[in-house]
């Protein structure tokens, strides 16, 4: 039986070892997107839909199981593929906690990891959305179309520029939950410097402003942490 063809996240720092897995992947027919450090994959994985996730675990900026936790808190289902050269059981234990589905030790024959991601897709594909879960949300009187950057209103429609989207729908899929801002700056703008982090809060400002035609729309502060959407 084939396997469906599927877009694959590769995130390795090793640029030989990545270069041939990526290529070895081509060849089979996957699509795939290849990102070099941890909080690169991270912004990849909020700009793009990925039907599997392979993830080095000793990765510059951001190690592969905290990203794959970052990865959890959006997409609970898109299957995660570890590389380590690490063979404790505690590192496995850490890396299944972290929400990974597979644990691949180096040195790994090519092959055997293909058909690793050959048997995981064909669990996975076609059995729901393994690729982001939502795109369309309900905000009080709003509805919001990520894919087509609209908020829409009764009283008039708006189009968002796209990282007004993304940090949109952060907010949606975190809503009556706290949204750290750290993930959000790490997503959405792929660091999380302090300059960036005053972008993120110009941006929170109009996305309150957009959503003031429902007074029982709001967007909080949780001082020191993040912002919680909630609709009363």
């Amino acid at each position: 039986m084939s396997t469906p063809k599927a877009n694959i996240l590769l995130v390795e720092d090793d640029a030989n070892l990545g270069f041939v897995i990526h290529d070895m992947l081509k060849r089979k027919g996957y699509t795939v997107h290849l990102c070099r450090d941890g909080k690169e994959g991270l912004k990849y994985f909020n700009e793009h839909a990925y039907d599997l996730c392979i993830l080095d675990v000793m990765l510059p900026h951001k190690d592969g199981f905290s990203l794959a936790e970052d990865i959890r808190t959006t997409n609970e289902h898109v299957p995660i593929v570890f590389l380590t050269a690490k063979s404790q059981t505690d590192d496995r234990i850490t890396g299944f906690k972290a929400g990974g589905d597979d644990y691949v030790t180096k040195p790994f024959s090519h092959e055997e990891l293909a058909l690793r991601i050959e048997a995981i897709l064909r669990r996975t594909l076609g059995k729901g959305d393994s690729k982001r879960e939502r795109d369309n949300f309900t905000i009080g009187a709003y509805a919001f179309d990520f894919r087509n950057l609209a908020l829409s209103h009764p009283s008039g429609d708006r189009k968002l520029t796209k990282r007004e989207a993304e940090v949109l729908r952060l907010l949606c899929m975190h809503q009556d939950q706290v949204l750290p801002r750290e993930l959000v700056l790490n997503m959405v703008w792929g660091d999380d410097t302090y300059f960036l982090g005053r972008s993120l809060d110009v941006f929170i400002s109009r996305l309150r402003k957009y959503l003031r035609e429902d007074p029982r729309v709001a967007i909080n502060n949780v001082h020191g942490v993040g912002f919680k959407l909630v609709v009363e």
